[in-house]
């Protein structure tokens, strides 16, 4: 199991902040291998489909306190059930997730506030390892006096609309009765997770409607499997969206601002995916509580949700440079000033115009689950051909097992023709996404069934085809 959470906090006090703050940043880049997304869900993919589920729900403040403060009030499995090592995981990750299922603020969620949403979180381990929080919060049945819920389901692993499936079934049981909940995560507990591109059968008992079956399908393609490109598409011109995305792949800080809860968490779910085969190493805040907006201030990069209704919060913060970007309104609020001209001109203009298309397309077709699949996957081999003209010549300058080579980021860049092409990478090879990405493929952790790697690898053997017949044409002419 993996090493314990820094998450050792309490949510109730404002000195509790720092720790808290702590659970959202990777160490710096070492010896050990860093781990994409894609590797994790290699690792875990035949593992059990998720590690807790709990109930969060607002309890009176202590001392007469007129403030409601979130509290776990249901969790499975018990802490009896599990070993010491899972217990003490539990224990750390039990302390801080009420805090997020509230990011708000819990007196934001009136009794006349009915409606559901879906949203996420993300808790990182000392050793670079995630655990991603789902979230369903809704109001309970019932006419007595009520206040907001939230189901969280704590998984190792990155299937944001899979999990987003399952907890709409777990309200749909919990407004009957809190007593169908069980059952059916109990049967969740015992699946297996499915495969890509594989389903697995979970069935469930509802009165009145008898025994269900409900089928939960992985996407083929693991990489898209936790990402809606739709809402950010919606959400952002496709310049904003490749100068946000820039920036990130740069290690820059952006704070995304958004009313919605769901809105942000895939926005940034999103474009966080876009840097395949790069993994973001830096602070990673889907949503950002209000008690902890003095993390805005970090001079390291990060990646962050903020609600609209916090914007104020920055006022007076001393921020360093930050891409500010307000999706509800399209608008660019605060930004460094330089993001339109980061990417060369050769690269961007062949991006933009191809993601034109592949957004236009959607947009003839209307938001179902067929055009937003066909979106996500046009989108993703439109970043990942920018990431090959980038990079796709690494094997070139990375050692093997059986030829040792230390990697040469002068060399690397002198490879390319392009002059503007060379002095972007000057500045991407600092970077700790892709230093990761090196180290992952000189230590042999390569993901070699990845769809970027096959790319490579493709493109690989065309080269050596071309300088065939090159070197046939030189022949035959001497």
């Amino acid at each position: 199991l993996a090493a314990p959470f820094r998450l050792q906090v309490r949510i109730r006090t404002p000195d509790d902040v720092a720790d808290v703050r702590e659970a959202h940043t990777l160490p710096k880049t070492g010896s050990s291998v860093r781990r994409t997304l894609e590797l994790d869900l290699i690792e875990f993919q035949d593992r059990e489909l998720f590690q807790y589920i709990v109930i969060v729900s607002l309890k009176a403040g202590r001392d007469g306190s007129p403030v409601s403060v979130p509290e776990i009030t249901y969790q499975f499995p018990k802490p009896e059930n599990m070993t010491k090592a899972m217990r003490e995981e539990e224990k750390n990750l039990c302390n801080v997730i009420p805090l997020f299922c509230f990011p708000d603020g819990p007196d934001s969620y009136s009794n006349s506030q009915l409606k559901s949403e879906t949203f996420s979180f993300m808790l990182t381990n000392i050793d670079g390892s995630r655990r991603f929080g789902y979230c369903r919060r809704f109001l309970p049945e019932g006419k007595e006096d009520r206040s907001s819920e939230v189901y969280c389901i704590i998984s190792r692993l990155g299937c944001f609309e899979l999990f987003s499936t399952i907890l709409e079934e777990v309200e749909t049981r919990r407004k009957i009765s809190l007593a169908m909940v069980y059952p059916f995560v109990r049967a969740l507990k015992d699946a297996p997770f499915p495969a890509p591109g594989k389903t697995v059968k979970v069935q469930s008992f509802i009165p009145g409607r008898g025994t269900e079956t409900i089928k939960l399908t992985r996407p083929l393609d693991s990489r898209l499997e936790h990402v809606e490109l739709g809402t950010l598409f919606s959400s952002l011109s496709v310049e904003q969206v490749v100068q946000v995305f820039v920036s990130l792949l740069l290690e820059r800080r952006v704070i995304l601002v958004a009313q919605e809860l769901s809105q942000l968490s895939r926005c940034i779910h999103a474009v966080v995916a876009l840097l395949y085969p790069f993994s973001w190493q830096h602070t990673y805040i889907p949503v950002l509580p209000p008690s902890l907006i003095d993390t805005v201030c970090s001079p390291t990069p990060f990646i962050m949700g903020l609600q609209s209704s916090s914007l104020g919060l920055l006022d007076g913060q001393p921020m360093e440079e930050v891409l500010l970007v307000d999706l509800c309104k399209k608008k660019f609020l605060k930004k460094v000033g330089d993001e339109f001209t980061l990417l060369p001109h050769k690269l961007q203009t062949p991006l933009v115009e191809e993601l034109r298309r592949c957004f236009e397309r959607y947009e003839r077709s209307g938001d179902s689950p067929s055009a937003s699949a066909s979106l996500n996957k046009e989108v993703s081999a439109a970043f990942i051909e920018l990431h090959l003209q980038l990079v796709g010549h690494y094997p070139h300058h990375v050692g093997t097992e059986g030829r040792p080579q230390q990697f040469d980021s002068r060399q690397f860049r002198k490879a390319l023709a392009s002059r503007s092409t060379r002095h972007f990478l000057k500045v991407f090879v600092q970077t700790q996404a892709f230093q990761g990405f090196i180290q992952e493929r000189e230590q042999g952790c390569t993901p070699t069934q990845g769809l970027f790697e096959q790319k490579v690898q493709e493109n690989l053997r065309k080269e050596k085809v071309k300088k065939r017949i090159s070197l046939a044409g030189k022949l035959r002419k001497s």
